[in-house]
């Protein structure tokens, strides 16, 4: 088929756009949890399960990017070969990414959400109950950090994977 054909054009296309929708709808996701965290109660709850919602959409295109990736290199006529660095680098960065995702980041938020669901429901703490934080405050300062370490990390994963892809090393 070729690079310069129109197949090829159309799945390049493709490719690129699910890394449009996937991980730019997942990249801001911290801005999500800052406003979430400014509302507690029902309103950041809401905001959480929007989040969710909207980021489980993301990972089937998240998932497109790689299967559409592939199918580039496939249809390339050799332009584009496995043994390259820029490609197997590029997935095996997608594959950690895919490990972090999976592994420390959607746990995390879906627990987080819980705790905020668990807050919700609880309501006021009852008569003669310790003053401070319910223990969920203190759990969700803890994930907060580590899904936001993780996310970060996934961010910068991003950047290296496009540098890969628009210079190519080893090609």
């Amino acid at each position: 088929m070729g690079i310069e054909s129109t197949g090829y054009k159309i799945v390049l296309v493709l490719h690129i756009l699910c890394a449009i929708v996937g991980f730019g709808t997942v990249l801001l996701n911290g801005l999500y949890g800052r406003e979430a965290k400014r509302r507690p109660g029902p309103g950041g709850l809401a905001i959480s399960e929007a989040n969710l919602t909207v980021s489980a959409v993301a990972e089937y295109f998240i998932y497109a990017v790689f299967v559409f990736g592939l199918a580039l290199v496939f249809m390339s006529d050799d332009a584009w070969k496995f043994d390259q660095t820029w490609i197997w680098l590029a997935i095996a960065l997608y594959l950690v990414g895919i490990g972090v995702s999976h592994g420390i980041v959607i746990p995390n938020a879906r627990r987080m959400r819980d705790l905020a669901a668990e807050l919700v429901a609880g309501g006021a703490p009852p008569p003669g109950a310790p003053a401070g934080p319910p223990p969920q405050v203190a759990e969700m300062e803890r994930r907060e950090k580590t899904l936001g370490a993780a996310s970060g990390f996934l961010d910068i994963l991003l950047v290296v994977i496009l540098v890969l892809m628009i210079w190519k090393p080893g090609a």
